[in-house]
């Protein structure tokens, strides 16, 4: 994933269908955007345009500014990406955009809003000829740089190409750890970590879910709930850590991760699709248990010697 520097502070939340809700920064700046009124609607909370490789879409940002003072702006736009919160941003100015942002042409990259007056800046989208179908999100913003802090606040542009719509999860780097526990007739904890990739061309969120057996599917234990990841963009990436209590120390373990894409349409509503599971195996030797076998073996041993040591003394 992306990063982005200290001084790109401000942008995108993301919430379960991608509503944005403004961060309290954002809600600070001296001026705010909105989508402009066209053909495309009246008060739209954001951009959401269903297109086909090559098309040409133009639409508007309107920036408003609440201070006292003329404000110099800069326009540009960004493609988005999922910050290691799971908090849906845009890229910083001096990141090179590759979809949306870098199809996305302002029709001035600077603008001079007057106080209490607001400014309309048209913009372009175009596609490439070879865009991929699926979804690509990216944004539009207004930002001021005072020295090396830039203040910015824009609006999510979300763009599903059409095509052949495959949305898909994929399990990757399963490691399971098992600790286990002194008590010789005790249970232990199993942690479950993995990567999430999503290996599909529409943004979806994980529904998760894991399971710990052992050998032959046997004294299975089920992991307590694992929280939905973030909506995640086409190639993203996110990290999870699940932990499984109560695994018996069972010799040899299968840890199972189970996942289910969550697609959510244009409309809001949120769809289960087929799920997808990887199995990775650890060794789960209860320790003190055998040491405690070794230990009465040992004396067991010890004794018998010691018994025909004295038979054998006396024989002689």
């Amino acid at each position: 994933m992306h990063a982005i520097t200290r001084a790109a502070a401000t942008l995108l939340a993301a919430v379960l269908g991608f509503a944005v809700a403004a961060p309290a920064e954002a809600q600070e700046t001296p001026w705010t955007v909105s989508t402009a009124a066209n053909d495309f609607g009246t008060g739209r909370d954001d951009y959401s345009y269903t297109a086909a490789p090559g098309d040409h879409i133009d639409d508007g940002l309107v920036i408003a500014n609440h201070d006292s003072v003329p404000l110099d702006l800069a326009v540009y736009a960004a493609d988005a990406f999922t910050t290691s919160s799971g908090q849906l941003d845009l890229l910083a100015k001096d990141k090179p955009s590759t979809g949306v942002g870098a199809w996305v042409r302002p029709g001035r990259d600077h603008v001079t809003v007057q106080p209490g007056q607001s400014a309309q800046v048209p913009f372009t989208l175009t596609l490439p000829a070879d865009a991929t179908p699926g979804d690509h999100l990216g944004g539009i913003l207004a930002s001021l740089t005072r020295g090396d802090v830039e203040r910015r606040v824009g609006l999510r542009i979300r763009l599903r190409v059409g095509g052949d719509l495959r949305p898909a999860l994929a399990v990757e780097n399963l490691d399971v750890r098992y600790s286990g526990t002194v008590n010789p007739l005790g249970t232990g904890d199993a942690t479950l970590a993995y990567t999430i990739r999503n290996s599909g061309n529409a943004v979806v969120t994980a529904r998760q879910s894991a399971t710990v057996t052992g050998p032959f599917g046997s004294l299975p234990v089920t992991a307590g709930p694992i929280p939905d990841s973030p909506p995640l963009l086409p190639g993203e990436t996110w990290q999870v850590t699940a932990s499984v209590h109560g695994v018996a120390p069972a010799l040899y373990l299968a840890g199972t991760v189970s996942l289910v894409p969550l697609l959510t349409d244009a409309a809001g509503s949120t769809a289960p699709l087929s799920g997808v599971d990887d199995t990775a195996h650890s060794p789960a030797v209860p320790w003190t248990a055998v040491l405690v076998i070794v230990l009465c073996v040992l004396t067991i041993v010890f004794f018998v010697v010691r018994r025909r040591r004295k038979k054998a003394a006396h024989a002689g």
